[in-house]
């Protein structure tokens, strides 16, 4: 497939562009073709035109992006309206897979009474809205960490990635009370969840025990903070936290692993950096997402 989508014949003479494309793409009824107008997913010569009576020309080169794709991410932080604008940032789109930049204070899927206040059913609705499909979970972040989280758009792309997942890496940032000593190391240990659900760091293996690796790096000091970059090794549930806290240094706002200091309201965890290969085209992708205003703002006070 063409980089820029499907190739589309260009006009004998100088046209309108809905008026050429009714023409061209005919059985396809002229409501869907202004769909694809309006959502973004029609180039010429390169540039995402939206525009009915944009003139083409027979030199013009005019291409659509395939059925049941998303807008590029370019369109979608530029364009208003209520279909084009995504519930939350959107880093990376194409037909296989969805990169969002996940706001603190939601939770990635339902759990108990909490189900349309989640992530994924946000995403769900715009795509539904959109009539582009329905996103696959591939991994999930606690309710206060932000950051990065990556959605496949098929069973067989989700099936992959998590099948694979030891070949995604992902990096976090994290505030924390005190500094870690050393400033940069590796934490090695078992680690297993109680019936309280808090889970916490023990001696012996056992039917429920795992090992969790993480790596860390004392990015910079901020009085009674460090600014901390964690990598994970394995991924278990609450292992930056715990890590953390087992260094003496919690992340700052998680009460539960032992915070005496909230100042941002929210436990300040941020998923970072992620690289993987593509499931389909086996591409290396690497994205980020900028740390949000309050947790920027708890440094430079």
């Amino acid at each position: 497939m063409p980089p820029d989508g499907l190739s589309i014949k260009s006009p004998p003479s100088e046209q309108p562009l809905l008026l050429w494309l009714v023409k061209v793409l005919a059985p396809m009824k002229r409501t869907r073709v202004k769909q694809m107008l309006q959502h973004g997913r029609v180039r010429v010569n390169g540039a995402i035109t939206t525009r009915h009576d944009h003139l083409v020309r027979p030199e013009d080169t005019i291409s659509q992006m395939p059925e049941g794709s998303l807008p590029p991410v370019e369109f979608l932080a530029q364009a208003g309206g209520k279909i084009a604008k995504p519930p939350f940032a959107i880093i990376h789109s194409d037909e296989h897979l969805l990169v969002i930049d996940k706001p603190s204070g939601l939770l990635s899927v339902a759990n108990g009474p909490h189900k349309t206040n989640t992530i994924f059913a946000k995403l769900l609705e715009w795509l539904d809205i959109q009539k582009a499909g329905r996103p696959h979970v591939v991994h999930r972040l606690d309710r206060e960490t932000s950051g990065l989280m990556i959605f496949a758009r098929s069973h067989q792309v989700a099936e992959s990635l998590q099948t694979n997942w030891e070949t995604v890496r992902k990096t976090y940032l994290a505030i924390c009370e005190g500094c870690p000593r050393p400033p940069e190391g590796v934490v090695d240990n078992l680690i297993e969840e109680g019936r309280d659900l808090k889970v916490r760091v023990v001696e012996r293996p056992g039917p429920d025990v795992r090992r969790a690796v993480s790596t860390y790096k004392v990015v910079s000091r901020h009085q009674a903070y460090s600014l901390v970059e964690v990598g994970l090794e394995t991924g278990r549930k609450h292992q930056i936290r715990v890590h953390l806290a087992h260094l003496g240094c919690p992340v700052t706002g998680d009460e539960l692993y032992g915070a005496l200091q909230n100042p941002c309201g929210r436990i300040a965890l941020h998923s970072w950096k992620i690289q993987f290969p593509h499931p389909v085209t086996g591409e290396a992708l690497e994205f980020e997402a900028p740390m949000p205003d309050g947790l920027k703002k708890m440094l430079t006070k």
